[in-house]
């Protein structure tokens, strides 16, 4: 063996050690198939468990109870509740709309929630949640997109990243505002990491403030049912409030995960959350 093939040899050695052992691999993730995911059954939080930046996997202030058929987040705190199983390639159908209650520094601010997609690495990693894309639920701005970067276990950052196509200005560059960027079919595309991606018709005047709503806003009035549709299909994400397409990516990375439902310091209720098949893909 000569020198440098030896050399070539521990060259690739060590890459292969360094991919075998690569960090937090997801859990095997499981599809609908032919039938229809349940994840909500309206009596408890079986198929979930709750965790938070103040009390990790404890609930002492009940945060995350079930009553009367529905998923009721008081919103005191930030963390979640999450799926125990990983999943990929689902239409996810959530219904949900706000409570009363604002807490905290937000007690007068947009009332805000999400739905994370595809998280990944221990919980907490991203500070109060984890790496994963998030569909946002926040008055005026249900339906945006934002890129969670987080780390594995390990400590290494986890490389999330959605390409989207976006709005460009009258010479070509991509368009952006004190909230973000904005989706536009057929726009430029651009990976995007880190990022806020603002669903098509947020108002450019949005301020966060408790009450708030635009004047293309899709999403049913305070108090109202919402229907969320986030549509994950292989890297492909798309996001339907009340039945309007208004956002979509591809390219996720991840592309499978857990899904989390968060507590941001807003009452929020949920009464359906399923995981419907798509065309053509397997379990």
């Amino acid at each position: 063996m000569t020198a440098r093939l030896g050399f070539f040899l521990l060259i690739v050695l060590g890459l292969a050690g360094r991919l075998s052992a690569a960090p937090d691999p997801v859990l095997k993730a499981v599809s609908p198939g032919d039938e229809v995911i349940r994840l909500f059954n309206g009596q408890n939080l079986d198929g979930f468990y709750t965790w938070t930046r103040e009390a990790k996997y404890e609930d002492p202030e009940h945060v995350f109870t079930v009553h009367d058929g529905l998923l009721h987040i008081s919103g005191n705190g930030y963390g979640a509740v999450i799926t125990k199983q990983a999943y990929h390639d689902y239409r996810l159908i959530a219904e949900f709309r706000w409570g009363q209650r604002t807490w905290g520094k937000r007690e007068h601010r947009a009332k805000d929630s999400g739905i994370l997609v595809h998280c990944v690495g221990p919980d907490g990693n991203s500070g109060a949640w984890m790496a994963s894309i998030e569909a946002q639920i926040i008055e005026g701005g249900v339906g945006d997109f934002i890129v969670v970067g987080g780390k594995y276990s390990d400590g290494t950052p986890v490389p999330v990243s959605l390409t989207c196509e976006l709005r460009t200005d009258a010479k070509g560059n991509v368009f952006k505002d004190a909230t973000g960027v904005y989706w536009k079919r057929g726009g430029r595309r651009e990976a995007l990491h880190a990022s806020r991606i603002n669903w098509y018709g947020r108002d450019p005047d949005w301020k966060d403030v408790l009450g708030f709503r635009g004047k293309n806003d899709v999403e049913s009035p305070d108090g109202e049912w919402t229907r969320m549709e986030v549509i994950c299909d292989g890297g492909q994400i798309r996001v339907l409030v009340n039945g309007v397409p208004v956002n979509e990516g591809s390219q996720a990375f991840p592309s499978a995960g857990k899904i989390l439902f968060q507590t941001e310091m807003a009452e929020i209720f949920f009464r359906k959350i399923e995981l419907w098949p798509l065309p053509g893909k397997k379990k």
